[in-house]
């Protein structure tokens, strides 16, 4: 799945027959569903508090996007980033002061600001902006130092691996026959599985405004926030201006809604690409498995209307590398199709993703190589490639899909845009964000003048940072007692385009491992916990709560 090693193993567990999946049991207080940063911090978390602890982990790679190609971080304000999530960016820093850590660069050759982001923070000693490798190192680094129990390339039996007795998770088991017993249980993955599959309520899709009186929600077809957009009138058929000879390639025939109507749509994922200019380093841009270049015949229209800002998102990070996101009307965003992903089998999955790198490695290959791509452009994206020294056991490609939104639960309480924009104050909080409403594109369609243009790209600024509740992180006490949400957690889709940034991720995974040792302690369900000694403890971790 995440790397051609896991997809391996995958298949062949898919397959097992009963002798291979034989069952092991394993027992822990607390057992940690996901191998992302918030699995991480909440796996350190635990053992701090004395608690026995298992990470089960479908990822090889520990750390999710952090260590996975996202190494531009999206932090807003620094300053309500505390606990282990600033530990995390403090060894960063630590890293980058040994002369050793600048093999492709010299230290003082990288600029302390990119973009607005500051890379090095001297007084505070953190650093921000990372190589992905040296992220999975430290996320290495807190397993060996907490002695971690990690359970790598273990994937939950979604349909019948989740085991509840009296409305409390008593043990998961994984494709593979594992079955971990615990007592309180947290997931920690992107997509929500552990909460799914023990029949906690969900939401996927964007709300209607409606629904809890929004204005940023569902469908956003007059709004244009950054420069994701069409700004100018391009031909969205086959034959411009012949409607019977088709769409092109990745625009939808369908209506796209009405202003603040609620769908089933996502918004778009992509691979944060690490590449880097320094030729002994570089790797030329591969050919992907499935390559047609009439795939992207609308990026030539875009290229001859006049657009020429390709490399606005080469981010930069340490020793000539970048973490490239997606930028403009045409980009790395695979807008429309993933629509499918969080309900869809591992199979099925790993077949989106399949899709989604063959698209970004089409896109990089066709830049690189065909006629109708301007020359000055041209020339200049071939002096980049793929970093040889990242991601050396998947082809230098990215280990960890960006699945930047999937299942949301839908708790008692569920954070919106008036929470986020500080209109409405927050109960209970165990943590701190104030990263903009920020939304990708959902749809590329035709527009009723017949052109095309994309929908779903909002990004609007939060005034100052918010906190997060705890009973966002919490399900509903009558569906289950003993599960804990720090990433899929409840809120509006607008709100989750704030809350869903790595350090968020980071701090409310040990906050809820944090609850989950209150839980046990205490014997009481998870809505049950002292919010009193929880906030007792969470300040002594340097937690920031609020303003």
């Amino acid at each position: 799945m995440r790397n051609k090693l896991a997809a391996l193993v995958l298949s062949v567990t898919l397959l097992a027959s009963p002798a291979w999946s034989q069952k092991k049991i394993y027992d822990a207080d607390i057992v940690i569903y996901g191998g992302t940063s918030a699995a991480v911090t909440a796996g350190v978390q635990a053992v701090k508090l004395g608690k026995s602890v298992i990470i089960v982990s479908p990822d090889i790679h520990l750390g999710g996007l952090s260590s996975g190609g996202l190494g531009f971080t999206d932090t807003g304000n620094k300053e309500v980033i505390g606990g282990l999530a600033r530990e995390f960016y403090h060894r960063i820093y630590m890293h980058y002061t040994t002369d050793a850590a600048w093999k492709w660069q010299k230290k003082e050759g990288y600029g302390n600001k990119g973009q607005g982001t500051p890379a090095i923070d001297g007084n505070e000693r953190t650093m921000w902006i990372f190589e992905p490798h040296v992220a999975e190192k430290v996320m290495e680094d807190f397993v060996k130092e907490n002695k971690l129990n990690v359970h790598r390339n273990e994937w939950l039996d979604r349909k019948k691996g989740v085991h509840k007795i009296n409305g409390k998770i008593s043990s998961i088991t994984t494709l593979s026959g594992k079955k971990f017993n615990g007592k309180v249980f947290i997931d920690a993955t992107y997509e929500g599985d552990l909460m799914a599959a023990a029949k906690v309520s969900y939401h996927v899709g964007r709300e209607a405004n409606s629904v809890y009186g929004e204005s940023w929600n569902g469908v956003q077809t007059e709004v244009f926030h950054h420069g994701h957009y069409f700004s100018k009138q391009i031909d969205p058929y086959k034959v411009p201006g012949d409607k019977k000879s088709g769409l092109l390639t990745g625009i939808s025939k369908d209506d796209p809604g009405k202003k603040g109507e609620g769908d089933q749509k996502l918004q778009a994922y992509c691979f944060r690409l690490c590449l880097t200019n320094y030729p002994e380093n570089r790797i030329k841009f591969p050919k992907p498995d499935r390559y047609n270049p009439a795939d992207y015949e609308l990026l030539v229209r875009i290229f001859q209307s006049g657009w020429k800002e390709l490399f606005d998102k080469f981010d930069p990070i340490p020793n000539r590398k970048t973490d490239t996101n997606n930028h403009g009307p045409f980009s790395m965003d695979y807008i429309g199709m993933n629509y499918a992903y969080p309900e869809a089998s591992y199979k099925e999955r790993q077949k989106i993703i399949k899709e989604h790198e063959n698209y970004q490695k089409g896109l990089l290959y066709f830049m690189a190589t065909d006629k109708r791509v301007p020359k000055n452009l041209q020339d200049r994206l071939n002096n980049w490639g793929l970093a040889k020294d990242e991601f050396k056991d998947n082809g230098n490609w990215p280990h960890q899909l960006y699945i930047r939104e999937a299942r949301r639960m839908v708790s008692d309480y569920v954070m919106t845009e008036h929470e986020i924009l500080s209109k409405r104050e927050v109960p209970n909080p165990i943590g701190m964000g104030s990263y903009t409403l920020d939304s990708h594109n959902t749809q590329r369609y035709v527009t009723s003048a017949g052109f095309v243009q994309n929908e779903g790209d909002i990004g609007v600024k939060a005034p100052k940072p918010y906190s997060i509740a705890y009973e966002a992180i919490v399900p509903k006490e009558k569906e289950c007692t003993n599960l804990m949400v720090p990433v899929c957690l409840s809120t509006s889709h607008i709100a989750f385009g704030s809350v869903r940034m790595e350090p968020v991720f980071m701090i409310l995974g040990e906050s809820a491992a944090t609850a989950a040792s209150l839980a046990i302690d205490n014997g009481v369900a998870v809505q049950k916990v002292s919010y009193t000694q929880l906030e007792k403890m969470l300040l002594q971790q340097k937690q920031r709560l609020r303003l």
